[in-house]
């Protein structure tokens, strides 16, 4: 008998502190992350997040309102999770940062789908009581926003979804009907007749943000105006006259009976023209054709007026093979010339003088350098028009803009000879107004030449058809009207208000600025059913507004307006009555007062947000921290909430506006159901789980557009895969700490580091945040925990974690410095990984009430910072790389298996570095069982890195015998009386632990 311990062939694996932890390798989001939600529901955290941080400063992202229109898409995706990035990290950095939802409900794209199931019930909507209409507009965006509302949540989305805010909730309503009171009552609002974009599919004015720009094929002609007279030319006696006199003398000989030559792509919009105009900065002449085909609209002796960069490619568009310029064409000559309307005569009509304008909108880039202006067709066209119709009305001209089409797309008598005739069907398809008026043209030989264009040309993004420019009577909101004295007019206060925000990217803000600084007046109404109505009587006669400027008793009626609507909604105003209600008392002679029906511009609706929702929330605050919306929204609702913001406050409803692009296929293509190149977040959400997809959210550049598809979220997988891996390490190892803290000073070198390197990131992250970088956290953190912890400090202390003896003040302060690690690792990403987080969150700290999002960013001592330090195992690090390089050649070659079985010799040339492993056990940071340091020369044969030529290793294997607990190969192995299978620190380390189960047993 001996009391020596049989440790021949013994198992020692029991005796190591291996990893120990129920958190999984494979994830399983698809399943973890809604019993997450489950979760977080049951112990209310929204609730317990907000009571939190009660007292605490507000940090306000106003949330931009999503349409309660159908599923989420991608794009929404990337939305809601940048806002959830953003809310749950300025909480995490000490902010009481509350996130309500809302959503925008009113206008067309829900009446347009109820009024679908109307027509495939064979239901007149005409029919239907208006309210009645209403309320399934309002049922179906109430059934959306619950679909919607779900969706956000399983994204991970933490908010006050129990009380979101909606534009038609009757209080909601209410205030944005005194809001647009607020523009009536100062004079800002008013009713005018301007060309607007109009939809004849839709039957309604839309807005510059409700179109697209597609492909479109439209018909293109060269068509003449024939100068009848030349204004301006006194009779001169010739032998007094002066050259100057003289040549003038000779302008109506010379041009009258030349034509104006003009260019369209909406032939359609001639019985509109009113004007022709041209730039004083460019170069004209006068052109004779000299040959031409008998077959030619353009005919030999037709004298065209064109810009001379234009001139040969006109002819040759018209098909003329000889002609020749006569003379210079002035633009005083132009200033002088009377034309006449091209379809004179027609059916009794166009019997007016077309006069010539100067416009700076002119240009000799294509056409003729004459604009054909239709001032009921364009906006260019209606300014310039309305610019000189005091001077035009002087010389006798009817500067009346005529309605030549209606709603529907048909032409009207304003149009002679097309009565009826339609420029766009019902469908959005092109009408027969077009080939009528080329007709009529040709007919009365004004045609010079025809073709086609493919161009981008407005369409609705609703319908996807191509929509009109016609004049009609709308609701307007100036934009440069004095407000309250000295140019403080509603694009002013815009102006200054984009100059005080913080724009990101930066570049968002002279975007926005160049909108704001070129946008005509604000377009109000739209002829619809479903929306906040433009809740203002008009007198009849006078124009006058109820309420308005000159009405006296505003007050009041806002008052019993806003009151009947918060209590009933909008449907109050369309309500059998509703005049004789809202009127009582005010007038005396009611039928003087016609009551508006057009409903307010959704944008509207969304621009007021802040007013029902920041300013009405105690848990808000107004002005908003922050409004994040995709880079569209410039011209959308961070334009609409800035003018009416700017309009009844003076300023943005905002401190900073925060944009994201697109998101694009993997290819770059724009997503498409035909292309078949879709990626939608339900998809991802069911293969993956959500937190793939905030991985590749907040791991992208999304101030740029982004993109998406199988294999880049392949790649995020990767990812994600190696934080949880470096997690699951953690948690092992941490299964082991007794919380026991090491001082920093008595830590080894190498922890001393790990915390020097939480310090830095400490200031990096809370920083990046601060910026809205999320790239850069991630990017950082995803090498920290795979370059410098898992392949390098978990790498390297894995002997001393699992194999030291509990003693060991090595391992307790790997054991301390791995805890801290996971403490800021985990709260550092729970913003952009909630899921994972909380699920290590709670494999380390479990309980009920317990959440990762229920505290805050760890707070890491400045004085853990060690430049020297880092400076020196930088140094360390690289000699190193050039070990761990030569090693792999070798296991490569099969000369060794385990980094363990090898003892290099090191040369190093550089003195710098040689002392920089001085007192170091370096093979302990190579992994080897042996390593031998030197400043000799190498041989020429040695390993070497090309960018660390100063270090060179020769290989070898380790003398000795292989430990059976850690596996080192050493000669000292064997010399242990009690445990001859292992080296010294294993045999130290067994009797250590033997010692305490023993003590632990009795």
């Amino acid at each position: 008998m001996t009391d020596r311990p049989e440790t021949q062939g013994r198992d020692y694996s029991e005796t190591l502190y291996l990893p120990k932890t129920e958190f999984p390798m494979r994830a399983g989001l698809p399943q973890k992350e809604p019993a997450l939600i489950e979760r977080w529901d049951r112990m209310d955290l929204y609730r317990r997040l907000r009571e939190s941080a009660a007292g605490r400063e507000k940090y306000v992202l106003h949330d931009g309102p999503p349409y309660a229109n159908g599923h989420l898409h991608i794009g929404h995706a990337l939305n809601k999770i940048l806002k959830d990035v953003i809310t749950r990290s300025m909480q995490m950095l000490g902010k009481d940062s509350n996130y309500v939802p809302g959503w925008d409900c009113h206008g067309l794209p829900i009446e347009w789908k109820v009024e679908e199931s109307y027509r495939a019930a064979g239901k007149n909507k005409d029919e239907v009581p208006i309210n009645d209409f209403r309320a399934e507009c309002r049922a179906y965006a109430e059934h959306w926003i619950g679909v919607q509302a779900a969706e956000f949540r399983r994204l991970g989305v933490e908010g006050d979804f129990k009380r979101p805010y909606t534009t038609m909730a009757f209080d909601a309503e209410a205030v944005i009907a005194e809001e647009l009171l607020k523009f009536a009552t100062s004079g800002q609002l008013y009713r005018g007749s301007k060309p607007v974009m109009w939809s004849v599919v839709e039957k309604t004015a839309l807005a510059e943000a409700e179109v697209e720009y597609q492909d479109y094929q439209s018909d293109t002609i060269w068509v003449k105006f024939p100068v009848t007279s030349v204004r301006g030319v006194p009779r001169v006696v010739y032998d007094d006259a002066t050259p100057a006199e003289k040549a003038r003398a000779g302008w109506p000989a010379l041009l009258v009976g030349a034509n104006v030559v003009i260019w369209t792509t909406t032939p359609w919009t001639i019985p509109g023209n009113r004007a022709i105009s041209y730039s004083h900065k460019i170069s004209y002449g006068l052109y004779e054709v000299t040959d031409a085909s008998e077959n030619n609209w353009a005919k030999v002796g037709d004298r065209l007026i064109l810009a001379d960069a234009l001139a040969e490619s006109v002819m040759k568009q018209a098909k003329v093979t000889s002609f020749e310029r006569r003379s210079d064409i002035s633009a005083e000559m132009l200033r002088s010339i009377v034309t006449a309307h091209p379809l004179r005569g027609l059916d009794g009509g166009y019997g007016f003088d077309v006069p010539m304008l100067d416009g700076e909108h002119v240009t000799d880039d294509a056409g003729t350098g004459f604009v054909h202006t239709a001032p009921g067709h364009g906006r260019e066209d209606f300014e310039i028009w309305m610019d000189q119709a005091r001077n035009l009305a002087a010389r006798g001209i009817d500067v009346t803009i005529p309605f030549t089409v209606d709603d529907d797309g048909f032409f009207t008598k304003d149009a002679p000879g097309f009565t009826g005739k339609r420029v766009i069907t019902d469908k959005g398809e092109k009408g027969d107004a077009n080939q009528a008026v080329i007709d009529a043209l040709a007919a009365a030989g004004a045609m010079v030449a025809r073709g086609r264009l493919k161009h981008q040309y407005p369409h609705s993004w609703r319908s996807k058809k191509p929509v009109i420019f016609r004049n009609t009577p709308q609701w307007f909101i100036h934009m440069d009207r004095d407000i309250a004295g000295e140019g403080d007019t509603l694009r002013a206060r815009s102006l200054n208000a984009i100059d005080a925000t913080r724009f990101v990217p930066a570049a968002g803000q002279n975007r926005l600025k160049s909108m704001i600084e070129n946008r005509p007046d604000w377009v109000m109404s739209r002829q619809r059913a479903w929306g906040v109505p433009i809740a203002v009587f008009r007198n009849t006669e006078t124009g006058a507004l109820i309420p308005g400027p000159e009405f006296d008793r505003n007050d009041e009626y806002v008052a019993r307006l806003k009151q009947a609507f918060a209590a009933e909604g909008a449907d109050a105003w369309f309500a059998e009555g509703a005049k004789e209600r809202f009127l009582a008392g005010f007038v005396n002679d009611l039928a003087a007062w016609e009551q508006v029906r057009d409903i307010l511009d959704v944008w509207f609706d969304s621009g007021s947000t802040h007013a029902f929702c920041l300013e009405h929330r105690p848990d808000l605050k107004w002005p908003a921290d922050l409004y994040l919306e995709g880079s569209d929204q410039h011209r959308g609702w961070f334009h609409s909430s800035l003018l009416e913001s700017c309009g009844t406050r003076g300023r943005a409803p905002y401190d900073a506006v925060l944009t994201h692009g697109f998101v694009l296929d993997e290819e770059g293509r724009k997503m498409s159901k035909s292309l078949g190149n879709t990626t939608t977040p339900q998809e991802v959400i069911e293969k993956s789980g959500a937190d793939i997809l905030r991985l590749w959210v907040v791991s992208t550049d999304y101030s740029d557009d982004l993109r998406i598809g199988k294999k880049i979220l392949d790649t995020n997988t990767d990812a994600y895969r190696k934080i949880r891996n470096t997690l699951r390490w953690m948690l092992g190892t941490l299964a082991h700490f007794d919380g026991t803290a090491v001082d920093v000073k008595d830590m080894p070198e190498l922890e001393r580091l790990m915390l020097h390197r939480l310090s830095e990131l400490d200031g990096l992250v809370r920083q990046a945040y601060l910026d809205f970088d999320f790239k850069r956290i991630t990017a950082q953190l995803m090498h920290f925990m795979t370059v410098e912890l898992s392949a390098f400090y978990f790498d390297v202390r894995k002997d001393a974690l699992y194999c030291d003896a509990p003693s060991s003040v090595k391992r307790k302060a790997a054991l301390y410095v791995v805890d801290r690690l996971f403490d800021c690792l985990v709260k550092w990403l729970a913003p952009m990984l909630p899921f994972t987080m909380e699920e290590a969150w709670l494999d380390r700290h479990p309980g009920d009430d317990v959440s990762v999002h229920l505290t805050l960013f760890p707070t890491v001592p400045a004085a853990w910072q060690d430049a020297a330090l880092a400076e020196k195992w930088a140094k360390i690090r690289k000699v190193r790389r050039v070990v761990t390089g030569a090693l792999e050649v070798e296991r490569a070659a099969k000369r060794i298996g385990s980094s363990l079985e090898a003892a290099p010799v090191v040369h190093v040339a550089d003195p710098d570095l040689f002392s920089a492993l001085d007192g170091l056990d370096f093979a302990e940071i190579c992994i080897t069982s042996q390593i031998s340091v030197t400043s000799d020369p190498a041989p020429a044969d040695a390993f070497r890195l090309d960018d660390v030529a100063e270090v060179a290793v020769v290989p070898g294997r380790a003398t000795g015998t292989k430990c059976a607990r850690s596996w080192k190969v050493l000669p000292e192995v064997g010399t242990d009386p009690d445990y001859p299978d292992l080296t010294l620190r294993d045999a130290a380390a067994m009797r250590e632990i033997e010692a305490l189960r023993s003590a632990a047993a009795e």
